[in-house]
């Protein structure tokens, strides 16, 4: 052996290396403090080849350097290790720290001592984890051959289970996540990116779905990643690439996987009738391990697509429910709504009923009683032929009696149509000014009469939108009562203006001017004021809720200010210019 050991020390070392292959190697290290056993064992194992796969040898010339070295290559598969370095116990100290500290399992470690008597083989191999303790002396080249092939084939076991746990691992762990998505778009996405996880190499995949394959041969790109990344946001088949096309159609036709040199296709059809292709390009070719994870993974993920099918079925089930709850809910508050606004006016009106029964009673009954005794006085004039003048006069009297009359039935007739909640305002632009105008004239006649004068000043042409009809009536009502209040010989101011985005009509007077109680009440229904007409004119007590009512239901508002009692009263209607929203 010695003379062997001379020969290797021969070997030239200078030639150049090999060019890396792309087919795997085998990492093995040799750890000796004996440069010899290096080059020896390299010549020895030069022309090594398990599997296809050549030796990538690396070395390590004391127990410090063998620590460094495994520490940064976990992927060594086997390790000859001399026993006596440093000290005579530093090869088993450096088993304990792979082992131990750096937790290398996989590993296999065949021990190699020139002094088989300082560590005895039986204590070695059960005290420590190793593979192989062989003495130098007995390791020829065959031998070494034979033991490296032993270790390499447990090695590559190792590895294949330490694989596969890691892959049952990954794809426990992701079959609580992908249960947990409630879109398909994003299970898709979930798929790929477990996909990966799984085979530990970077890969670009596309996953489609066919909700019939009974139906036309038409898909869907759920999702899309790496160099396919491009078809993201991609939904028609037509959009990929032809051959790609081509693969993920034949893989529908086939229904079954197919895995080639860097490109896999998985196909997996769920409960539903639903199908799914899944194509991966992936860096380097899938092992045996890979595939049989490969397949484990697709066979669950069936029962994840129809989670997501029936998660969708049962929130649109559920959204279609909330809609007809909602529907039926909205009905039922709309029939109550009209109910409690059937009953708001069966209460109104009959409240109304009672109000204007009391005005009939009351202020009805006195211009009655007028016309009743004034007619059986005609009547006796008449048949005792006294002269024309008294005939004439008793007829005036009726015949004002029957004005008075006629005018509170009108109010009451007004403000019933105003109390009305289906009537509707028509808006239309209207000469506010002019219209203001036109009513003051109409009332003209009876201002004369009490030798008042009315002016009335505002811009030609102010256009507001508004009903004509109606807001007529309330300025009548207003004016008419400015006349009805004022003294003999008083004056009365009319002023349109525009403030901001509304219209101001205001109506000044001389009157008896309102007092605080006067104020509180003026607006509401049937209301008796402290002041009383100056000429004995009739007052229902309606004109101003009318008028409130009116201005009301056009958005505006109507107020009265007043100095006090004796100093005259101005009230003001604000309307929106233009019509509101």
């Amino acid at each position: 052996m010695a003379e062997q050991d001379d020969v290797l020390q021969l070997i030239d070392d200078t030639e150049a290396p090999l060019e890396d292959s792309p087919v795997r190697k085998w990492k093995i290290a040799v750890i000796d403090d004996d440069h010899a056993v290096h080059e020896g064992t390299r010549f020895a194992l030069s022309d090594y080849n398990l599997n296809g796969a050549t030796l990538e040898i690396v070395s390590a010339y004391s127990a410090a350097e063998g620590r460094t070295l495994m520490r940064d290559n976990p992927d060594i598969a086997a390790v000859l290790l001399d026993v006596i370095m440093e000290t005579d116990v530093a090869g088993l100290e450096l088993v304990e720290y792979i082992r131990n500290e750096i937790k290398n399992e996989t590993v296999r470690i065949i021990l190699r001592t020139g002094q088989p008597g300082q560590a005895p083989e039986r204590r070695v191999i059960v005290q420590y984890d190793i593979n192989d303790y062989k003495a130098k002396t007995e390791l020829t080249a065959d031998k070494l051959f034979t033991s490296l092939t032993a270790a390499l084939r447990s090695y590559q076991q190792l590895e294949r289970m330490v694989q596969t746990r890691r892959g049952l691992e990954i794809i426990i762990d992701a079959a609580s996540t992908l249960y947990d998505f409630k879109s398909m778009q994003r299970l898709a996405e979930g798929v790929l990116t477990q996909l990966a996880s799984l085979l530990n190499v970077d890969c670009a995949g596309i996953l489609v779905l066919r909700d019939d394959a009974n139906a036309a041969p038409d898909f869907s790109v759920l999702a899309c990643s790496g160099c396919y990344s491009r078809f993201i946001g991609t939904t028609s088949s037509k959009a990929l690439d032809a051959d790609l096309r081509s693969m993920v159609e034949a893989a529908f036709h086939r229904r079954k996987n197919e895995f080639a040199d860097h490109r896999s296709v998985l196909y997996l059809r769920t409960g539903s009738g639903r199908e799914v292709v899944v194509l991966l390009q992936a860096e380097r070719q899938l092992s045996d391990t890979d595939r049989a994870l490969v397949e484990i993974f697709s066979s669950r993920l069936s029962i994840a697509f129809d989670n997501v099918i029936l998660y969708q079925q049962l929130h649109e089930a559920n959204t279609q429910l909330e809609d007809r709850v909602a529907q039926r809910t909205r009905a039922l508050m709309q029939a109550n709504r009209r109910l409690s606004a059937q009953w708001l006016r069966l209460q109104r009106a009959n409240g109304f009923k009672n109000e204007i029964l009391g005005t009939v009673a009351h202020d009805l009954k006195n211009p009655l009683g007028v016309i009743l005794g004034r007619t059986e006085m005609l009547t006796e004039l008449i048949g005792a032929g006294s002269p024309k003048e008294n005939v004439t006069a008793q007829v005036e009297h009726i015949r004002d009696a029957t004005k008075r009359l006629t005018s509170m039935v009108d109010h009451l007739i007004s403000d019933a149509m105003a109390d009305a909640f289906d009537i509707t305002i028509r808006r239309e632009p209207v000469d506010i000014a002019g219209l203001v105008k036109e009513v003051t004239d109409s009332n003209l006649p009876s201002a004369i009469n009490k030798q008042q004068s009315i002016s009335v000043s505002g811009p030609q042409h102010f256009v507001t939108m508004c009903d004509t009809d109606r807001i007529r009536e309330a300025i009548d009502n207003l004016i008419s009562n400015a006349i009805k209040y004022s003294p003999i010989g008083g004056k009365i101011n009319v002023a349109v203006s525009h403030e901001g985005e509304n219209t101001v009509i205001r109506i000044a007077d001389q009157g008896p001017g309102l007092s605080p109680e006067d104020l509180g009440r003026l607006f509401g229904r049937f209301q008796r004021l402290s002041a009383k007409p100056t000429a004995g004119e009739s007052s229902t007590g309606l004109g101003l809720s009318i008028v409130k009512r009116i201005i009301d239901m056009h958005g505006g508002h109507v107020t009265a200010q007043s100095p006090g009692p004796g100093q005259g009263s101005t009230f003001t209607v604000t309307l929106p210019a233009t019509e509101t929203s």
